[in-house]
């Protein structure tokens, strides 16, 4: 049973990957410039996942950190700060670090105390930046230079470039959560989202392993932010929305949250259905609402869950 498990996520894996890296083979801008969106969106959701379906922590205010990944490339790109080697890691740094001042207050709450919270945080950084004439206020603003540079290494203003740029990061960063999700860190995190009063009394310090957490899931989506700023070369209020949240949770749970995998193939599936349905209709969100309702009432742990039969890997 468990072999034919492993053999069944194996090949999703295999597969998803050999499809992925012959998408620019194609030549069609439209389609590769969709799969980008479609990875660096997956990053934000695979750093939701970590804290929600492992660490259970239901946070309404993650596109908070994913806004701010954005804003730190784009206010640096707008002060002529135009290398990825600055702007990258600035992004992740400056999420994260919100992420840990935020969830060092969220965390003392819990249930829907903690989800009001989480999003009380996000809409005080979206009025914040709404209020900021220099940026733009609610119009946001463009990436001033374009792309970031990273010394004439790499030169992410070329489509394929940035296309394998994006697919190296989600590979990347879900091979180190799967690594990580697997590591005592993440059996203590899970033992903290199962019995928090359990793990503490067997002397697990479950604080501050979902702290770390919550620090770690918000510099990933720091990174997403940023690599969406070069992507759409505009920066907007918006990201940091609730609407933004309400969207990455949508594809955590379409995908199957307590995975990684799981909220990549959500991502993908619920961008695919938004790009498709919403040139037929406006409102698009009629049909993927009773298919999002059907996976969670006929499913265990969403598509892939259906899939390899469990929502764990």
């Amino acid at each position: 049973m468990l072999k034919g498990i492993s053999d069944r996520r194996t090949l999703i894996v295999a597969a998803g990957l050999i499809v992925l890296m012959l998408v620019p083979l194609t030549g069609e801008v439209f389609y590769m410039r969709l799969v980008t969106r479609m990875m660096i969106v997956a990053l934000a959701a695979i750093s939701l996942d970590l804290i929600l379906g492992y660490g259970g922590m239901v946070s309404f205010g993650h596109a908070a950190f994913f806004g701010l990944g954005s804003y730190a490339a784009g206010i640096l790109a707008f002060y002529s700060v135009q290398s990825g080697f600055v702007a990258w890691p600035a992004a992740i740094g400056v999420s994260a670090l919100a992420a840990l001042a935020i969830g060092a207050l969220s965390l003392r709450t819990r249930g829907v105390y903690f989800i009001m919270i989480t999003l009380a945080f996000a809409q005080m950084l979206f009025y914040l930046f709404v209020s900021l004439r220099v940026y733009g206020r609610d119009e946001g603003m463009p990436m001033k230079g374009g792309r970031n540079t990273f010394a004439g290494l790499i030169d992410i203003s070329d489509h394929v470039v940035f296309y394998y740029v994006a697919l190296a990061a989600l590979v990347i960063v879900a091979y180190a959560l799967i690594k990580l999700v697997n590591a005592p860190f993440g059996y203590a995190l899970r033992a903290a989202a199962d019995n928090e009063r359990r793990a503490r009394a067997i002397g697990f310090p479950t604080y501050r392993y979902k702290l770390a957490a919550f620090a770690i899931a918000g510099g990933i989506a720091g990174l997403s932010g940023a690599m969406m700023a070069n992507q759409s070369l505009y920066v907007s209020p918006n990201s940091l929305g609730w609407v933004t949240s309400g969207d990455l949770l949508v594809m955590v749970l379409l995908g199957g949250m307590g995975s990684v995998i799981g909220p990549i193939l959500g991502t993908f599936v619920y961008l695919f259905l938004e790009e498709a349905l919403s040139s037929l209709t406006q409102h698009w969100w009629a049909i993927i609402g009773p298919l999002l309702l059907a996976l969670v009432l006929f499913t265990r742990g969403g598509i892939y869950g259906a899939i390899v039969g469990r929502r764990n890997g």
